[in-house]
């Protein structure tokens, strides 16, 4: 009897420590069992939050433009890169992308915007080649935009050609457009060269000898096209309307867009 009295503080002590570790037990599951379901409950309402943030409605916006980024191509490319349905390259048509520099593009325009906003816009052109545009030509360039542009013809024209004097300047309206046509050989030589300002744009060259070879050019903002020889002379070129401009399947949205365009003297003229 005394010796069972001695062993019941001990088994006392032995059932209320295994009572409360059982407990002890019990308690921390039904919390992780809590945090679990509050940490699924909450990463449900974040996702869902998230969602609904810009940048997730915007994704399809964004994989739209990731798209027309990954058809571009490359940062330059000549008529073997251009867009083409049936795959036929056009000799003499180059676009080179980023050619001129955001400061470089806003230079252009404080020189450009007094001048071109003295005009209204035309919607005849003596040719009905041009819908919606104002333009004018300029011999006189301050500094910066003199060496701009003489970048262009080192690059567009070859060492010692006849150049026109005068650079075109076209602003196309946002709802402008520039139908298919030749540019008259009285008016420019073998090489058409334009910086693309404001907005980007798709011209579409077409054969004169098969209409069905038809060849897709995308001119992004800030671009140096040049059309040389079997493109200048052989295709007519025309730059499309907003709601026509695709490239590779993927709208390219088109604003205002101004061209400043640098020629060579015919052969006629040259002399």
């Amino acid at each position: 009897m005394l010796s069972l009295l001695l062993l019941l503080p001990e088994c006392l002590s032995r059932y209320i420590n295994g009572r409360f570790q059982n407990v002890f037990i019990d308690v921390k599951q039904e919390l992780l069992h809590r945090y679990r379901r509050r940490l699924q409950s909450n990463m449900r309402f974040w996702f869902l939050r998230c969602l609904n943030t810009p940048c997730f409605t915007a994704l399809p916006c964004m994989l739209g433009e990731a798209t027309a980024l990954a058809a571009r191509v490359a940062r330059s490319f000549t008529s073997t890169q251009t867009a083409n349905r049936r795959g036929i390259a056009v000799g003499g048509a180059e676009v080179q992308e980023d050619f001129i520099s955001e400061e470089e593009e806003r230079t252009l325009l404080e020189e450009l915007e007094p001048v071109l906003k003295r005009k209204h816009y035309e919607y005849d052109h003596w040719d009905d080649a041009i819908h919606g545009y104002r333009e004018t030509e300029r011999s006189q360039w301050n500094e910066k935009n003199s060496r701009v542009l003489q970048r262009v013809r080192d690059v567009a024209f070859p060492l010692g050609a006849k150049q026109l004097h005068l650079v075109h300047v076209l602003d196309l309206h946002r709802k402008g457009y520039i139908k298919a046509h030749v540019d008259s050989v009285k008016f420019c030589g073998s090489t058409i060269a334009g910086i693309c300002l404001l907005s980007s744009s798709v011209m579409r060259l077409i054969s004169e000898k098969n209409p069905t070879d038809v060849v897709d050019l995308l001119l992004p903002r800030r671009c140096l096209y040049i059309l040389r020889d079997e493109a200048r002379y052989n295709y007519t070129h025309e730059i499309l309307k907003d709601e026509e401009s695709y490239f590779n399947d993927v709208k390219i949205n088109r604003d205002r867009r101004i061209s400043v365009i640098c020629r060579n003297l015919s052969e006629d003229h040259a002399e």
